[in-house]
């Protein structure tokens, strides 16, 4: 049997916010359980689990709660170059310093 896991606080904080956000959209579009859930292709009690933030909960069951209310958008921008600062910083400091030719690569130089 597999080791229970247990994620680092910031994750259980960052799905029970993202279950609260899901849960609230869901409210603003006035679209009941049972209709988000046969939308997302999964059950009632799943749905419950996911607006709780339960961490034990496919992102794969996220991300179909997330298609039937419309917002799988955000879900590809997450991991996106443009939102990785540190990505970003770390391909910077990897540029090269200089570029130079290959000798013999063909190409003259008297124009």
């Amino acid at each position: 049997m597999p080791t229970p896991h247990q994620p680092p606080a910031a994750v259980r904080r960052a799905l029970r916010k993202l279950g609260a956000d899901i849960q609230d959209a869901r409210r603003r579009r006035k679209l009941p359980m049972a209709v988000v859930a046969e939308r997302a292709f999964t059950s009632r009690s799943t749905l419950q689990k996911i607006e709780a933030g339960d961490t034990n909960v496919s992102i794969g069951i996220y991300a179909g709660v997330l298609q039937a209310l419309g917002l799988l958008d955000g879900l590809t921008q997450i991991a996106d170059i443009s939102n990785d600062s540190v990505g970003q910083a770390l391909a910077s400091a990897d540029l090269p310093k200089r570029v130079r030719l290959k000798s013999g690569s063909g190409s003259s130089r008297d124009g």
